[in-house]
């Protein structure tokens, strides 16, 4: 997937021991940056990337050859603004485009790990991540920001790390995964597995690949990044390129063809097994059961300012379950703000041209650097 193209890669020597028990070294991080560092270092912004993002968050994804998944949001003169930031984003351990992930050799075996590789969750992520500081020499970011499993590992960022950042956006998320989302998850599992191409994840060595089960996974969960207002007023029941119906299986409906097309350019530039790893890394958090079901005590003792993002028609990850973390800040009197954004585009909308959200994004953190 990636061994034409030029990808920038920390090897990460120190050992880092996951939470599954297993202790990883010399391992690679996948990173892309936007911008300059200043003289003082205090103009960083640490994006994460949500479950199918990548490190190239704006321009050009060299990989791809298609706008980096955050165009919308992050450029010159944007909501962050790359002419004033110095902008890092790394592909999280677990992924598939550089970072130590599934589809990586086994140095025991020389053979791709497959689901032999270990089991990570966001606390590994954040963790692996936090190398890239030290590789920079930042002492201290002027923000973290996420939407979605990006928005997870802000939180899970502040509270390993209290004094390690000025701001935080956590933006349509969750401080637990709920039970309706690990059965979402599951369900597109369970479809790369149940794709005889799968092999168990032994898929490479086979030199086939799980792409119809890949495709069915990636369909289920773009419904669930959409709303249903959303959905009804893009395609209604309107036909695909017909006057009536063909009484057959085939896309009778645009919004039938939409998916499908959606599911068959997604296995183009995503790995099974990492799709199996990172959802099973969303399942598993739960920052609320990690501090005996008290989220407070997640951010004790940070002065870390906190601006929550949610939007109302995001039925993922509704605006109550971001409404949550800001209670579990203001009750340990965190510097905390909070907006909910009028939009019908569902959970997708931090991704989309969604003016209200971006002019709030790019209101905090110019005036939170004025006051840096």
């Amino acid at each position: 997937m990636n061994n034409e193209i030029n990808i920038k890669t920390l090897i990460v020597k120190n050992p880092l021991k996951l939470d599954c028990g297993k202790t990883i070294k010399n391992y690679p991080i996948a990173y892309e940056t936007y911008g300059s560092l200043n003289k003082k270092k205090d103009n960083a912004i640490l994006i994460f990337h949500a479950l199918t993002g990548d490190q190239f968050v704006s321009g050009v994804n060299p990989i791809t050859n298609k706008d980096g998944w955050w165009s919308y949001a992050v450029g010159p003169n944007k909501s962050i603004d790359t002419n004033k930031y110095f902008v890092i984003c790394s592909n999280v351990i677990g992924g598939c485009m550089g970072s130590y992930g599934p589809s990586h050799k086994d140095p025991n075996t020389q053979k791709n790990f497959g689901t032999n590789f270990p089991i990570i969750t966001i606390n590994d992520m954040v963790n692996a991540q936090n190398n890239l500081l030290d590789h920079f020499g930042i002492d201290k970011l002027f923000s973290v920001v996420g939407g979605s499993m990006g928005g997870m590992q802000v939180l899970q960022f502040v509270s390993n790390f209290p004094n390690k950042t000025k701001t935080a956006v956590p933006i349509a998320c969750t401080s637990s995964h709920s039970a309706q989302n690990i059965a979402l998850n599951e369900l597109g599992r369970q479809a790369i597995a149940a794709d005889n191409n799968w092999n168990q994840g032994d898929y490479v060595s086979k030199n086939t690949n799980p792409n119809k089960g890949l495709a069915v996974a990636r369909m289920a969960a773009h419904i669930t990044y959409l709303s249903k207002k959303g959905l009804q007023e893009k395609f209604g029941r309107k036909l695909q390129e017909r006057e009536d119906l063909k009484f057959s299986f085939d896309a009778d409906f645009q919004i039938e063809s939409y998916l499908r097309y959606q599911g068959s350019i997604f296995v183009d530039r995503f790995d099974a097994n990492s799709y199996l790893y990172i959802t099973r890394a969303m399942d598993y958090f739960d920052l609320t059961r990690k501090f005996n079901g008290n989220l407070s005590n997640a951010f004790k003792g940070t002065k870390t300012k906190f601006f929550v993002i949610s939007f109302t028609s995001d039925w993922l990850y509704p605006t109550q379950e971001n409404k949550d973390i800001v209670i579990a800040l203001n009750s340990i009197g965190a510097d905390v703000g909070f907006a909910e954004i009028e939009s019908d585009k569902g959970h997708d909308s931090f991704l989309l041209d969604v003016p209200d959200f971006l002019n709030v994004l790019k209101n905090f953190l110019e005036k939170s650097y004025v006051e840096n």
